[in-house]
């Protein structure tokens, strides 16, 4: 046959005959209601049990007040949801049809027009059940009736003769958090949480596409589209790509068929991380002809090219753990995530680009999706995809031991395969991880000892492990995913913050601060390869404290609702003892709550610098964590509402391409210029002691190149030079040009709570309706703006008579201002 003649049968044949479609049935007239009851009531879908006894006004929300413990009674009962739809003569003529959930939280039995079609068992699993047996023309009746995971969790949990810790949450597959963390409440949901589909189709079907980099140079991307297709019966096909317009014939024999499409990108464009370049992406659409022209299907695959290595070599110190990435070792800049809310539907596409580009403006490579969450929403990694941000990928196990039963492992090996083949092709992804923390649970934590387990049981626990985490999974991973794609890290961290090797090999938790109530200064010593994590807590902004009541309410530390926000069983004494080490006392609330969020950003800041400073041993810093799911006093650098903390602003600041870092010794101070940039450039460094008023005491200069992707030192201070000025008033400015760019950083050589200063005059002039100039005549210390706006900057220095211009999101009739200086004038 003719080639032009083909395409153009083909293309009328494609206007005549579509041989699949799909249906929504999220947005159908749900109703739900509590298994003992007759009466129904309307519900959303996708969602939660919580969320529909919210609307219908049956419980009050649990973020406000102390509700929280109003509504632990949802979790022990059953649900029953159900739903008409219609299916019209042309949707019932195909010869298949396939009802498909992609998520039900957690056991549930589906019933369509009475009878039972599946049993699920896990959150995190996509449920496609064929229904033409069961489905009508005309009206049909779809039930999914949940039970309490619970207490089918306390039932699965008898089969084992040892006690588990955090039981029964092990047992069930659905997100941890749900069951209460030390940052957020117990809300052990039940509910069609993801989207709900017919699928009607003939002939075939594309059950998944996997995008493989057969090889990549700056000249030509050989990739492959290696697509699994089921086929009715035995025929022969085509393929039509849009870019290079690729045709393709091939035969498919009946049952589940794997073809390999071969595709030529000429003079490639890469995806590169944040800080690298542009995040460039291809979008291919392929489409599936029958031997007669009749469209089987289109899709379209996006994609990006990219090299991503994980190296671990052997050194004289221990051995290395870095991410190279395109060819250059990278370091890495980012935090750690878990969900965005405790009730995840509800999770807005504006909420996770609004998250993700906060942490691309603070100058962020890399996100950890912590494995006690959930397999995040596509808008999550369509939103890393386009801004640069590599993901690290917990699978969804954290803090406990897990069963490793066949019925067990097999529901994870089809949960694995279900995310890999859903997640692959997004070029953010750039690691897989079996769990979070439960390798050091096992070695560390003192579960054994604590239930009295026996040599048999702490055996039968790591025989356990292995084979989930060494054995099943991994191998899921190859069997599913492209093999350049295919980088797996057992458990995150590899080895426990007490052990001296967790700071020579692998990555790194580090609780010395926070949980060891160890100085910050500790972090200068606890440097490790990589530090996947480390935190400290500080207080959400005054608007989402607020919005933690039901009505108008004094805002006092004693307050039961502020008590209740803080989960953490010693999170306010450990604030206290640290605020008392460092910053002046106060009762008042609005400076208290100001006061924990400079405390915050003042640990991780010194935490950050001294893993940065630490480059190339050190080569990635990933803090905990960056928001929270409610309202809350935690570890996130963003609170519930998307306000930032005082300590994201820092993290932007501490996270910048270029950064001068200062570091104390007995005798010198010690001046860092750190560069991740992929050129040398030249340091024109000055040094200036400046009083609070702002007078020079001292200054010296330096002229040096530094080589690109390092930390250097490059000047020292004799601690003698300096002994005559009176350090508690006095700050050391470094500062340099480059490259048309002033790099600036500001050292105190005290401690908050010992500088002396001074009430200075702050000024704020309006340049326009989005724009200010905050100016001030002393030095004035942490510039709090305090309005109902996104601020470009917050919680800054400011020399004496200097100013610095900020933009707002949007127009504001007034703008508050305080600085630490009102702290210490009472």
């Amino acid at each position: 046959m003719n080639k032009t003649f083909l395409f153009t049968f083909l293309f009328i044949q494609s206007i005549l005959s579509a041989q699949f479609s799909e249906r929504s049935l999220s947005s159908s007239n749900w109703q739900f209601k509590n298994s003992k009851d007759k009466n129904w009531l309307p519900a959303k879908v996708p969602g939660t049990v919580h969320m529909d006894l919210m609307t219908n006004k049956l419980i009050p929300d649990p973020f406000k007040d102390e509700n929280e413990k109003k509504v632990q009674w949802v979790e022990n009962e059953d649900w029953d949801y159900q739903t008409n739809f219609e299916v019209s003569p042309k949707e019932f003529a195909y010869t298949n049809i396939d009802l498909v959930f992609n998520g039900l939280d957690t056991f549930s039995e589906i019933y369509l027009n009475g009878k039972l079609v599946e049993k699920t068992d896990n959150m995190f699993r996509k449920w496609e059940i064929p229904v033409k047996d069961y489905i009508k023309q005309g009206s049909n009746l779809l039930q999914v009736k949940f039970k309490s995971a619970v207490n089918t969790g306390k039932e699965l949990a008898k089969k084992v003769p040892f006690t588990m810790p955090e039981s029964p949450r092990s047992f069930v597959r659905k997100a941890q958090y749900q069951f209460g963390w030390d940052w957020g409440p117990r809300l052990v949901t039940a509910g069609i949480w993801k989207d709900v589909k017919l699928e009607f189709w003939q002939k075939v079907k594309i059950k998944n596409i996997q995008v493989q980099q057969k090889s990549l140079t700056d000249t030509l991307a050989e990739v492959s589209f290696n697509m699994n297709i089921f086929a009715e019966e035995d025929g022969e096909y085509y393929t039509w790509f849009n870019l290079n317009r690729g045709q393709r014939r091939f035969h498919l024999t009946k049952g589940l068929n794997t073809i390999t499409l071969p595709y030529k990108i000429k003079n490639p464009k890469l995806w590169q991380p944040n800080g690298l370049g542009k995040p460039d992406r291809y979008g291919t659409k392929i489409t599936l002809y029958s031997s007669k022209g009749q469209i089987l299907r289109d899709i379209h695959v996006s994609y990006g090219l990219k090299n991503v290595e994980l190296i671990q070599e052997k050194d004289e110190k221990g051995k290395s753990f870095y991410f190279k990435v395109n060819g250059n070792p990278l370091y890495i800049k980012g935090t750690n995530w878990i969900p965005a809310d405790s009730f995840s539907p509800r999770i807005t596409k504006e909420k996770y680009q609004k998250l993700i580009k906060a942490a691309k403006e603070a100058n962020m490579n890399m996100i950890r999706i912590w494995g006690g969450g959930i397999y995040e929403d596509e808008e999550f990694y369509k939103a890393c995809d386009e801004n640069g941000i590599m993901v690290w990928q917990d699978f969804m196990f954290a803090g406990s031991f897990y069963p490793a039963d066949n019925e067990f492992l097999n529901n994870v090996k089809e949960e694995v395969k279900d995310q890999v083949n859903r997640l692959q092709n997004h070029p953010s992804i750039a690691l897989w991880c079996g769990n979070n923390e439960i390798d050091e649970a096992i070695v560390n934590w003192g579960y054994q000892k604590q239930f009295k387990y026996s040599k048999e049981d702490s055996l039968q626990v790591w025989s356990d492990y292995k084979k989930l985490f060494h054995d099943v999974i991994p191998a899921t991973l190859k069997e599913n995913i492209a093999p350049e794609k295919n980088l797996y890290w057992e458990s995150s961290p590899s080895i426990g913050w007490g052990h001296k090797e967790s700071l020579t090999q692998g990555d790194s938790h580090y609780w010395g601060v926070w949980w060891g109530e160890q100085p910050f200064e500790i972090y200068n010593e606890k440097v490790g390869r990589f530090m996947s994590e480390y935190g400290f807590q500080g207080m959400p902004t005054l608007a989402t404290t607020k919005s933690m009541f039901s009505g108008v309410s004094d805002l006092d530390l004693q307050n039961p609702t502020i008590k209740a926000h803080e989960k953490h069983a010693r999170g306010w004494d450990i604030i206290n003892e640290y605020m008392k080490r460092d910053y002046p006392a106060t009762t008042d609330f609005v400076k208290y709550n100001y006061i924990s969020q400079l405390l915050q950003a003042r640990g991780m800041q010194i935490a950050i610098e001294a893993h940065r400073r630490a480059k190339p041993y050190n080569m990635g810093t990933l803090y905990w964590q960056l928001n929270d799911c409610w309202p809350v006093v935690s570890w996130s650098s963003i609170d519930y509402l998307g306000n930032w903390k005082a300590f994201h602003y820092q993290a932007k600041r501490s996270f910048e391409p270029m950064l001068i870092s200062v570091a104390e010794t007995d005798k010198t101070y010690d001046i860092y210029f750190i560069s991740d940039l992929l050129k040398e450039i030249k340091i024109d460094a000055k040094f200036e002691l400046i009083d609070f008023q702002g007078k020079q005491l001292w200054k010296s200069a330096k002229i040096k190149d530094l080589k690109a992707n390092t930390s250097e030192k490059i000047f020292s201070i004799n601690k003698t030079e300096l002994s005559k000025f009176d350090l508690s008033k006095a700050v050391l400015k470094i500062s340099s040009q480059n490259d048309g760019n002033l790099l600036e950083k500001l050292f105190f050589f005290k401690k908050p709570k010992d500088l002396k200063l001074s009430k200075p005059n702050i000024t704020i002039k309006k340049i326009s309706s989005t724009e200010i100039e905050v100016s001030t005549d002393v030095l004035a210390k942490d510039i709090y703006l305090i309005g109902d706006a996104h601020f470009s900057d917050n919680f800054f220095d400011l020399l004496p008579n200097t100013s610095k211009r900020i933009t707002l999101s949007k127009a504001l009739e007034n703008v508050e201002v305080m600085s630490l200086n009102d702290v210490f004038n009472n």
